[in-house]
């Protein structure tokens, strides 16, 4: 595909992995739509990037708004690549905590609202705009979704995150099925321990916790690892409903 003749749909894109991608994207010269609910950071970005660079914002769980956006994307360019990136937090709950009392089910269903079904809606709408593009020698584009290697060794506490996760790389394969004939492929990535404005911490900090649990390299993830891996998706057409692990070789513990 060649990315600087499209336009992207970012969710997420006003911080951490997401931010990573519309900076990637638009420098290789992609219409980029920063879809998120932080106006005052997405507007700054906008500003910032400028060019072909929009801020929307963005309710993954709302359909008029997640369309408003793809509208804006398709006005800027064909649209050819969407990216699931956005994130949040409710906390962690052990199924039955120390003081015997069940985990939240408000949390659980928290959880696999934002990062499955939100995914899910973005993934389901953005691939019917892309379906009323024309077609190039490379299809009509390609959803690129955020899983977790939580969706593989979710540790003690991370039940509905990793069960959230775990559904959006269940899904990767089938929805990439789904849209053989449309000219869509689908594929997740699959992050480690990526230092993000999340972390809400020092990076020197977090690496002493985090970064030291990782075999090679010996450090967190870089968020635009993260959005490096996402133009060489979009670019390599032959990638196709697999979830690919970016992780230094991590391999989560129980705790």
């Amino acid at each position: 595909m060649d990315i600087s003749k499209a336009s992207a749909l970012v969710t997420g894109g006003a911080g951490g992995l997401g931010e990573a991608t519309v900076r990637q994207l638009a420098k290789a010269g992609t219409a980029v739509v920063i879809a998120d609910l932080n106006d005052e950071r997405g507007k700054e970005l906008e500003t910032e990037l400028g060019g072909s660079v929009r801020y929307v914002r963005t309710d993954v769980l709302d359909d008029d708004s997640v369309n408003a956006a793809l509208a804006v994307a398709n006005e800027l360019a064909p649209l050819r690549i969407v990216v699931n990136a956005h994130g949040g937090g409710a906390g962690a709950s052990r199924v039955v905590g120390r003081d015997g009392e069940p985990a939240s089910f408000e949390q659980f269903q928290w959880y696999v609202n934002l990062f499955l079904n939100g995914t899910f809606n973005v993934l389901r709408l953005g691939a019917a705009a892309m379906a009323r593009n024309e077609a190039d020698d490379s299809g009509r584009g390609v959803i690129v979704n955020t899983a977790s290697i939580a969706a593989f060794e979710g540790q003690i506490g991370q039940t509905a995150y990793s069960a959230a996760k775990g559904g959006v790389v269940g899904l990767t394969l089938p929805a990439a099925r789904d849209l053989t004939k449309l000219g869509i492929r689908v594929m997740a990535i699959a992050p480690g321990t990526f230092f993000t404005p999340a972390f809400q911490m020092e990076r020197e900090e977090a690496e002493k916790h985090w970064g030291s649990t990782v075999p090679f390299p010996n450090r967190m993830g870089s968020p635009s690892e993260y959005a490096a891996l996402v133009q060489h998706i979009a670019e390599n057409d032959y990638l196709n409903g697999e979830v690919i692990r970016i992780d230094g070789a991590l391999r989560f513990q129980p705790k």
